[in-house]
């Protein structure tokens, strides 16, 4: 099978490695230098900056299993900008550790080029992950320290 070179093809490989749970091959699809903004999340970070710290990120969600998504109702738009997509998606997750199990919306802007992501901005809706993983009552009391 030949490498993914359309942004479309990018998104759809690396949805269905997060699908997969293949953390570790994430990393791939990034640029060294890649920009990651995560708009919505209530506690840093809220940018990762570089492959090396996707790297991190990725390594210890495969280790501690802490996570399995699987996206569904995928729809990707393209843009005048032939480098951008904008996905819609939706993830139903489990939380292992804690048996509770979400549904939740997302939205993903990427910039792909030359076959690799460049930048993304992700909506996701970060309290439902933390109401199912049992950190909800965490968060809230972070958001207050925030204030």
């Amino acid at each position: 099978m030949s490498a993914p070179t359309t942004p479309q093809e990018i998104f759809g490989r690396l949805i269905g490695l997060i699908s997969a749970g293949k953390w570790g091959e994430l990393t791939e699809l990034y640029a060294e230098d890649a920009e990651v903004e995560i708009v919505f999340s209530p506690v840093p970070p809220r940018r990762i900056h570089g492959r090396a710290e996707l790297r991190k990120r990725f390594a210890a969600l495969e280790a501690a299993d802490a996570i399995r998504l699987r996206a569904e109702n995928i729809h990707v738009h393209k843009t005048d900008d032939p480098e951008v997509v904008i996905a819609e998606f939706d993830y139903e997750g489990l939380y292992p550790d804690t048996g509770r199990t979400f549904r939740t919306a997302n939205i993903q802007v990427l910039r792909i080029r030359d076959g690799l992501i460049v930048e993304t901005r992700d909506f996701h809706d970060h309290l439902t992950f933390a109401a199912a993983d049992g950190r909800a009552s965490q968060l809230l009391a972070a958001l207050d320290q925030q204030g």
